[in-house]
């Protein structure tokens, strides 16, 4: 069975309320967000174009701390990232999905915990929407 990596939804909520709306739903799962990258912004910088991009970075301390003692090199993938975007006049709410991640690590204890991690993100997206 092959696992969709990308876990993605179309909003009706202009772009700004979206990135609120994950902000405040992180929040309200008992995650933090610890930096929101503004993409548009950052490339407007050097003259390029770039429609409405948000990446933002959201981290659990229980969760990433359990992820590190089971496999240290887990933290090239953290904090994990719920992106915000706009692509022909649709708003979208994306993240990668952890599951679809865990086998690089070839540590089966990863895969329960990222199925745990997984659950949160994508209700954080569902609650956004």
């Amino acid at each position: 069975m092959f696992l969709q990596p990308i876990f993605e939804v179309v909003t009706n909520k202009s772009f700004g309320e979206a990135v609120d709306a994950v902000i405040e739903r992180t929040k309200a799962n008992g995650f933090r967000v610890l930096h929101v990258h503004d993409v548009q912004a950052t490339l407007a910088e050097k003259n390029f174009e770039q429609e409405p991009l948000k990446i933002i970075e959201v981290c659990n301390a229980k969760y990433a701390h359990t992820a590190l003692q089971i496999e240290v090199t887990v933290s090239l993938l953290m904090p994990c990232r719920i992106n915000v975007y706009v692509t022909e006049g649709k708003t979208v709410i994306s993240t990668v999905k952890p599951r679809s991640l865990a086998g690089i690590f070839n540590k089966p204890e990863l895969q329960s915990f990222a199925e745990d991690v997984e659950e949160v993100l994508l209700r954080i997206i569902d609650e956004s929407k």
